[in-house]
């Protein structure tokens, strides 16, 4: 089967528009201009036969596929996110197409000196001579989680128009605020009516995850005192360079920079800091719940030390739970990875189950009472601007999702 034609022009069409969201926002969608897009697929949903469509007002986007099949079998749900992350811009969003990459640098911006390649970039190798997409080095690509999208649309088309394909009944989702840890805030996921489900929302072909971190917040309060420099002896309590110090003093082998596979760390994301008050926000993360406590505890103590060590200033220090690791869930219902592993091989690859180093709206649909894996999409480096997608790889796990639907059906 060969979609790249129509995954290429679905996801060119959506990453055109700007949906990024915005973790300061108390609105649901935190951003409206992710009401554009979801408008858009609702009405695409119903331009390629899809029954139920619905755009609630929260912004989620729900379809069915009727089943071709009698008799009951489990329904399956396939959900994507629409929204992009705030750390880069999405807004006019350009995408390249880089056909049948030969190997060496593709030029993602000549103005900006931005080359991707298997130097700063190595799991690109693994695509060699695939069809490479990047954006035009002014914006991320929006790959995340767009691809997945348009691997949903693209392969629920086939499905409708297909209707000798043996499968049960289907439900598609699409959520916004998925980057700002919100995307299932408000899903009724007994309305939704699937048994299980599974997001498109991976990495490079072949890859597939039935784990994530467990993840908190952080954050961190300074009230310092503030008086003339000039007599500032044993009087000022200087929030800015408490906070700092506060940062300095995390050990350097917990940071994201400079961990891999299982292992956690604590990210500070965000200081805003004057003589008077300081605020650090960032992010706990470790795929061992009890390993993630260890750090909170290990956090708790340097603040300890802080407030003795400023004893003028007031240091408060707060956890916010945001999800749990999703494998406690799926790993009680076998048959979910079991029919995955198999309709990736009969896409003609290998599966490799890896931890997701972050979180999917899978992580707390299943603990919701959905388990829900994820399966990749064909990208890499999201969240800026060297993103890049193969549409080989996205025409693969489009491949994959068909089979999914055939191996529930048997």
């Amino acid at each position: 089967m060969n979609f790249k034609s129509a995954l290429y022009e679905r996801l060119e069409k959506y990453a055109k528009v700007d949906t990024q969201s915005d973790e300061a926002s108390v609105t649901f969608p935190s951003t409206e201009k992710q009401l554009v897009l979801a408008k858009i697929l609702a009405a695409e949903l119903k331009a390629i036969g899809a029954k139920g469509v619905k755009l609630d007002k929260y912004g989620y986007v729900t379809a069915e596929i009727p089943a071709t099949i009698k008799g009951r079998r489990p329904v399956i749900g396939l959900l994507a996110h629409m929204d992009t992350a705030p750390a880069a811009s999405g807004k006019g969003v350009l995408p390249q197409l880089h056909k049948a990459w030969k190997g060496g640098d593709i030029i993602i911006s000549r103005r900006h000196g931005l080359i991707l390649n298997t130097k700063n970039c190595p799991r690109l190798a693994l695509c060699k001579g695939e069809d490479i997409v990047t954006a035009s080095g002014d914006t991320l690509l929006g790959a995340d989680d767009k691809a997945g999208l348009a691997i949903i649309m693209t392969a629920a088309e086939h499905l409708l128009k297909h209707k000798e394909i043996p499968h049960g009944t289907l439900k598609i989702g699409f959520t916004p605020d998925e980057e700002v840890g919100q995307g299932v805030k408000y899903f009724g996921v007994k309305a939704f009516g699937a048994d299980y489900a599974y997001t498109f929302d991976g990495d490079l072909a072949g890859s597939i995850e039935e784990e994530t971190f467990n993840a908190d917040g952080v954050k961190i309060t300074v009230s310092g005192r503030s008086v003339h420099p000039g007599s500032a002896k044993n009087e000022m309590a200087n929030a800015a360079r408490i906070a700092a110090d506060i940062v300095a003093s995390w050990p350097e082998n917990l940071l994201p920079e400079t961990t891999s596979g299982r292992e956690g760390f604590i990210m500070f994301m965000d200081i805003a800091a004057g003589t008077e008050k300081a605020a650090i926000d960032g992010i706990v993360r470790d795929h061992d719940l009890k390993k993630l406590k260890d750090m909170e505890r290990q956090l708790e103590a340097i603040v300890a030390a802080k407030r003795l060590k400023y004893p003028l200033a007031k240091i408060e220090l707060t956890f916010t739970e945001s999800y749990r690791n999703m494998k406690e869930v799926i790993v009680k219902h076998p048959k979910v990875m079991g029919n995955l592993m198999a309709a990736v091989r009969e896409a003609g690859l290998e599966p490799r189950v890896k931890p997701v180093r972050g979180g999917t709206d899978g992580a707390r649909l299943s603990f919701m009472g959905l388990p829900t894996p994820n399966v990749f999409t064909g990208g890499y480096n999201y969240h800026g601007r060297y993103e890049w997608v193969s549409l080989d790889g996205m025409n693969k796990s489009a491949e994959v999702l068909i089979n999914l639907a055939r191996k529930w059906a048997e």
